[in-house]
């Protein structure tokens, strides 16, 4: 059996199964398994600086830890846009409206390549000046602001690379992202070695050749998705003519993208301030929050990846108007996801002290870091569930009542504990936060979906409809 074969038989494309017809649960594996891999090939990106900056010096390691939220946060900004775009062309994918898709994915591609533009370039001139009020060293922000302002020169690609992830996403195709995401995760892991050590022809260039590494991984990223989406025959299409920005579509889009942008946003945020929290206490502290952030990521990347497959599945049933398959779909995606992530918090707790050991050699941010992952293990399944439900709600449209739950409640909670804990019993109430925080979330999440308000939603009709799409002869 051929590569080609085995890779058939393991992922499947839209065009195997039906998100609007029959069960729910193989079409929402088959449509989840590619997104676990991006998403683990995703944080790869970051694996991979973190280790190879671990090994330059603890300085890089640290400021990595503060340079990541804030890449988290840049990113987050324009992620409402990509999610406007995803859940558009899954209403009207499931509305069989294939023009409006083709349509509204063209108009995000324009608006989130415009947005990047403005937003990298405020934040060239701005990350300096924000990591100067987290308290860390002068050293450490030195780096940090060296690693951002080549992350803000490039963010264009990045931004342009995440949009097609999301687009083809809402489509039903999580195959070709997974593909595209492969291939620059390779060149990057390459590259890292020799920009930041200065291996062979390249220059010393520390952490600013971890940032470059990245933005020229996603560059060619992006410019790969642009053709496919332009030029190729499958996944969702763009269309040249329908990227001249429409100011009365950027409305529409921003109904649904600026409650998920203020949603990304938040959570960015929470992390972020909770840098500040961190900055009270010694670098080590700072180490393991990064280091244990990172480990974090990918232990929730199925529940992430799941929680993308059931905005997909929701948006493309609600369009269909097959409200029964939405309520499935969300149920099974949480009791699955407690169960997953409560087996993998099991395992978290039980060897956290070689987990961390991975990214430093360091005994003090070892310690540190175990206790911060002992902390949050036991919540691992609310967290799933939390993000089940949440992105059932954001593919139903209701991107305002997701953007409360993760910010208001979620976000909220967490810094209030964090700070009080930090206050009361130093940086173990920090790590208790995540945990407290994971429940309540979960909770609340719950809650809200059973209650049923997002019955009837519908994008593709009324008045969110009434912005004509240009024609030929326009």
């Amino acid at each position: 059996m051929s590569i080609k074969d085995r890779l058939k038989t393991v992922f499947k494309s839209r065009e195997e199964f039906d998100l609007t017809s029959g069960g729910v649960g193989k079409p929402l594996f088959y449509l989840s398994l590619p997104i676990v891999v991006t998403n683990l090939l995703q944080t790869a990106y970051n694996l991979v600086d973190t280790f190879w900056l671990g090994r330059f010096s603890d300085d890089a390691l640290a400021a990595i830890s503060f340079a990541f939220p804030m890449v988290f946060l840049l990113i987050s900004l324009g992620m409402g846009l990509a999610v406007a775009g995803s859940v558009l062309v899954a209403q009207n994918t499931g509305a069989n409206k294939p023009e409006e898709a083709e349509y509204a994915a063209s108009q995000v591609t324009s608006f989130s390549l415009i947005g990047s533009l403005l937003l990298g370039g405020i934040a060239y001139f701005l990350v300096g000046d924000f990591l100067e009020l987290t308290g860390a060293s002068d050293t450490v922000v030195g780096l940090a602001t060296s690693y951002m302002q080549v992350i803000s020169v490039g963010l264009i690609f990045m931004f342009g690379f995440f949009t097609f992830i999301f687009l083809m996403r809402g489509y039903g195709d999580t195959i070709t992202p997974m593909l595209v995401m492969l291939g620059s995760v390779v060149l990057n892991i390459i590259l890292d070695p020799f920009l930041i050590f200065g291996w062979g022809p390249f220059p010393r260039l520390g952490i600013q050749g971890a940032a470059i590494a990245t933005i020229f991984s996603r560059s060619l990223a992006m410019f790969v998705g642009l053709f496919i989406m332009m030029y190729m025959t499958y996944g969702v299409q763009i269309n040249a003519r329908d990227m001249v920005p429409d100011p009365s579509f950027f409305k529409r889009i921003l109904r649904i993208g600026g409650p998920a942008s203020v949603e990304t946003t938040g959570r960015a945020v929470s992390i972020n301030a909770l840098l500040f929290i961190v900055g009270m206490f010694a670098d080590p502290v700072a180490a393991a929050f990064g280091i244990g952030a990172r480990v974090l990521s990918v232990i929730f990347l199925p529940a992430a990846a799941v929680a993308q497959g059931v905005e997909t599945m929701t948006g493309q049933n609600i369009g269909a108007g097959k409200s029964d398959r939405v309520e499935r779909t969300n149920h099974l995606a949480a009791r699955t996801m407690f169960v997953i992530l409560t087996t993998m918090g099991i395992i978290t707790w039980v060897f956290a002290e070689p987990i961390v050991a991975v990214f430093t050699d360091s005994p003090e941010i070892i310690e540190e870091g175990a206790t911060f992952m002992r902390y949050v293990a036991p919540t691992f399944g609310f967290m799933g569930v939390m993000r089940a439900y949440v992105g059932g709600i954001r593919g139903t449209g209701k991107t305002v009542t997701a953007a409360v739950i993760a910010v208001l409640i979620v976000g909220t909670a967490r810094l209030i504990i964090a700070y009080a804990g930090a206050i009361e019993i130093g940086a173990l109430g920090i790590w208790i936060a995540f945990g407290a925080s994971n429940i309540i979330g979960a909770t609340v999440a719950f809650l809200w979906f059973r209650r049923g308000t997002w019955r009837g939603m519908d994008l593709t009709e009324g008045e969110e409809m009434e912005t004509p799409r240009p024609t030929e002869d326009d």
